[in-house]
């Protein structure tokens, strides 16, 4: 029985590898990994976001953050990026970090972008340099929710899921803080 995830995955998974020459720098074509599985550990990079301010593993300590793979150019990710954007604004008080990375090939794209749709979450580049840490899993827009603990430069995987995410399933990240 198909039902509308799959449904949705499915039309991803057909329409990702034409939109796959519409930004995707060289590096991250074909290199792409599988999603990590509920337990395992991702290290966390620091990195410069699209404004030109700085993101550090010490910003996501003891909070749950939310890794966002997604493109200016992912349709998938335009329809989910204002969830994630209305989630991030409601929880970051209660202890919700977000970290968008985008694999835009221009900066430029990626944040002007961001500035015309008016977020606010924080995004950088997924440059080759990140991508050693938290390497993009197969498909767009890709979500990992991280616990981190307090103190630490890595986080354990509590929920992956790779395709566009249904508005309650973006709210219902909010049972990981």
């Amino acid at each position: 029985m198909i039902n509308r995830r799959n449904l949705m995955q499915t039309s991803a998974a057909l329409a990702l590898p034409a939109a796959a020459g519409l930004g995707l720098p060289a590096w991250a074509k074909g290199g792409e990994s599988p999603l990590p599985k509920a337990g395992s550990s991702l290290k966390l990079p620091a990195l410069t976001l699209l404004d030109g301010s700085s993101w550090t593993p010490a910003t996501a300590s003891a909070k749950t953050l939310v890794v966002y793979w997604w493109a200016s150019w992912c349709p998938f990710c335009a329809v989910q990026s204002p969830h994630i954007e209305a989630l991030w604004r409601a929880q970051k008080a209660q202890g919700l970090e977000v970290l968008a990375l985008s694999i835009d090939k221009q900066p430029a794209a990626a944040a002007t972008y961001m500035k015309a749709k008016g977020y606010s979450f924080p995004a950088g580049m997924l440059s080759p340099e990140v991508a050693k840490f938290l390497p993009k899993p197969v498909g767009l827009p890709v979500v990992v929710v991280l616990k981190v603990p307090a103190g630490s430069r890595e986080g354990k995987v509590v929920f992956a899921e790779s395709g566009e995410m249904f508005p309650e399933d973006v709210e219902g990240l909010k049972k990981y803080l």
